[in-house]
């Protein structure tokens, strides 16, 4: 079940980092490059969090080899 969780917390920013990087497209096209830089560096620190939410997810809920 902590698997199922944390994997699912992982899924939840990477779609949080979709939706800012969405955005962040957006922004650079109506000519604020500024707004749209700060958030792509959100999107990412959002993306980076994802995947380290999923991988030590993975990682921590495993069997134990004895």
């Amino acid at each position: 079940m902590k698997r199922v969780i944390g994997i699912a917390i992982g899924i939840a920013f990477l779609g949080i980092a979709a939706f800012t990087l969405n955005y962040s497209t957006a922004n650079w096209r109506a000519g604020y490059a500024d707004i749209g830089v700060w958030f792509t560096v959100i999107a990412g620190f959002l993306a980076i969090a994802g995947l380290g939410a999923i991988i030590g997810t993975w990682l921590h809920t495993g069997e134990t080899k004895a």
